[in-house]
């Protein structure tokens, strides 16, 4: 089954200082931003589906307008905490929210679809997380550590080697998880 579906967050186009801070392997800041530009693009195609969760630029809006000019696929945004520009070119985005709540059909999952809560910030508990509901996150640059008895995952940048996630990487990673539902009969 293929979703063209991706998921990414806290590209922080334009932002030099972010190298330093996140310790991220590039030698500058126009480096960093075709970088993030080329990877993008290897993975999304024209129509495929992006929900960005968040930070996507702290450049100017003229910048941030020709940054997603150049990006592939159907933008979806949750807002961060650094969307200054990105608010003022709306018209790049098919909506702009503050969280969602996403249902992927997957014929493999035993309700035939799979909800997934997107907010820019991690959660411990989010709707539907007793019953197997993930929330996907960005905000931390990889600074959380992953609670393996949690689905949730941190899909910035930071932590996927600059490449957005696929639906299907993040179905591979959730399956990786020690997660059991809290309020499941007991024998």
């Amino acid at each position: 089954m293929q979703t063209n579906i991706f998921f990414t967050a806290d590209h922080h186009f334009g932002h030099a200082n972010i190298i330093k801070f996140s310790e991220r392997p590039f030698e500058s800041m126009e480096e960093m931003n075709e970088q993030l530009i080329k990877r993008w693009n290897e993975k999304i195609g024209k129509d495929d589906t992006v929900y960005h969760l968040g930070d996507v630029s702290l450049g100017k809006p003229d910048f941030t307008k020709e940054i997603l000019d150049r990006l592939n696929g159907k933008i979806h945004l949750i807002k961060g905490n650094h969307e200054y520009s990105a608010l003022r070119v709306p018209e790049r985005f098919e909506w702009i929210k503050d969280y969602h709540e996403l249902y992927v059909e997957d014929e493999s999952h035993k309700i035939g679809k799979q909800k997934i809560m997107l907010f820019h910030y991690a959660m411990r508990t989010w709707n539907g997380s007793h019953h197997g509901t993930w929330q996907l996150y960005g905000h931390s640059h990889g600074t959380l550590l992953d609670d393996e008895m949690s689905l949730s995952i941190d899909v910035g940048v930071d932590c996927h080697n600059f490449y957005p996630v696929s639906y299907e990487e993040i179905k591979e990673l959730m399956k990786k998880k020690k997660w059991t539902p809290p309020f499941a009969p007991r024998n």
